[in-house]
């Protein structure tokens, strides 16, 4: 533990030209004193630790000294590519493994370009979950992204219909969408791959045995596909709406994408009022009422009858509600 922090020390002090006992023990989550115990053990061990004193005073390193600790691990190269997504990292746990990968790129670069990682950050950030709710971190999401990593299979149980099943995997990849984690893995004896959430997975042990990864599996690809399957398999009914110009601009915020992608091309022509009649294909009448309500006044629904008569409802509530003074 020890020696892993004078190393992160050693880099910190190579990263920048100089640095406060206050900064150092921040970064190392340490106290003044042991900063202090810690930089003279390293001027002991040969490193030219300095320590300036007074107000302004700090630590920094000696005639141009460098480490040779710089060199990259596998699975910190790996992380590295993913530090854009700092949640994502945390609730993998691979979030240290991030910061020695930040930590050695920043003391491995030259003066000049030393503030990159700074300025890069103030200028791009992705935060993945979606809006208006606290997204929860699956338990076994760690056991399984160290799975994912080391190509190690996995058995798992997960809960589906009610009733939990038990299954071998070979997990190929994580996937996070809107707050919500996935897994993309091929079972087995089947070859075939799945998709799980992985908030239904009660149980993960990793095994022994590697698995061999199929090198033209593209994930990316893959999520594409099944989302796109997905959302086509739950759009099973239709309705027919009249839509304004204004109605058509806020369509794909309110339906699914997938849906107006299918209706737009074959609508009909704008009528004389500028409204668009097409037919969309929707999960359900139920879902369906909720999706058009927030289009307002700027959706007329033609079929079927019955959410036509769900609308008029809507509508004469709505007066009822206006007209009174």
């Amino acid at each position: 533990m020890r020696a892993a922090r004078l190393i992160k020390m050693v880099l910190l002090l190579q990263s920048r030209p100089a640095m406060t006992a206050a900064e150092l023990a921040r970064e190392l989550e340490v106290s003044e004193r042991t900063v202090t115990r810690d930089a003279q053990a390293l001027s002991e061990a040969g490193v030219p630790v300095y320590a300036d004193r007074g107000r302004a005073g700090g630590y920094r390193l000696i005639g141009g000294y460098r480490t040779r600790l710089t060199g990259l691990a596998r699975t910190e190269a790996e992380a590295l590519f993913l530090s854009g997504v700092p949640g994502a990292l945390r609730e993998m746990g691979l979030e240290d493994v991030a910061s020695a990968a930040r930590l050695k790129v920043s003391a491995a670069l030259l003066p000049s370009l030393r503030d990159a990682p700074r300025t890069a950050a103030q200028r791009f950030h992705m935060d993945a979950p979606a809006w208006f709710r606290e997204p929860e971190t699956p338990a076994l999401l760690p056991v399984i992204a160290e799975a994912v990593w080391d190509d190690r299979r996995v058995t798992a149980r997960y809960r589906r219909d009610g009733t939990e099943v038990e299954r071998a995997l070979e997990p190929y990849g994580l996937v996070l969408k809107a707050g919500v984690w996935y897994l993309c893995a091929r079972i087995p004896e089947a070859g075939a791959f799945r998709t799980y959430r992985m908030d239904r997975f009660t149980a993960a042990e990793p095994s022994q045995t590697r698995f061999d990864r199929d090198e033209e599996f593209d994930l990316p690809g893959h999520w594409a596909e099944q989302a796109e399957r997905f959302a086509r398999s739950i759009l099973r009914a239709e309705v027919t709406v009249r839509l304004s110009a204004e109605g058509m601009r806020r369509l794909p915020y309110a339906v699914d994408p997938v849906s107006v992608r299918d209706a737009t091309p074959v609508a009909g022509a704008a009528d004389d009022d500028g409204w668009v009649t097409l037919t969309l294909r929707v999960e359900s009448e139920e879902v369906a009422h909720t999706q058009l309500t927030a289009l307002g006044p700027e959706v007329q629904v033609l079929a079927p009858q019955a959410l036509r008569a769900r609308f008029a409802l809507d509508a004469r509530r709505l007066a009822a509600l206006y007209s009174c003074p």
